[in-house]
């Protein structure tokens, strides 16, 4: 219980993190490689889309696929709100690529948390 409440703090900091960032009209960041920002969306919300699946409650056999779906619907519509956000922010604007690369990033990360505890679990019943 006490994992799943820090989860939802977590997930709540990082939404205000991500909110903070795109109301800067610029982000000081060196360019490293091509297509860097669609990567630093990936991550970031695949990042979210972890912290809102820990905040649910984790089943015998790990977390279920609705919990999945959930939870990377969550981050996704988070990332439509943001996205709806930057076109207020003078300097930024809304990219549909951008949201692609966010619910992209929830939905992987937040399948391979959900197969590592299903895993887990299993091994741990047979074990």
């Amino acid at each position: 219980m006490l994992l799943r409440r820090l989860s939802l703090v977590l997930a709540l900091a990082w939404m205000t993190w991500i909110f903070y960032l795109s109301n800067q009209p610029t982000l000081d960041i060196p360019s490293l490689f091509d297509n860097q920002d669609k990567a630093m969306h990936f991550v970031a919300y695949g990042v979210l889309g972890i912290f809102v699946l820990g905040a649910m409650p984790l089943q015998l056999i790990g977390y279920r696929s609705a919990q999945v779906w959930l939870a990377t619907s969550i981050a996704s519509l988070y990332g439509i709100s943001d996205e709806f956000h930057q076109s207020f922010v003078p300097g930024r604007t809304p990219d549909v690529v951008d949201w692609l690369a966010d619910t992209s990033g929830a939905l992987l990360a937040v399948l391979l948390i959900a197969h590592f505890s299903r895993s887990f679990n299993k091994a741990r019943r047979l074990g």
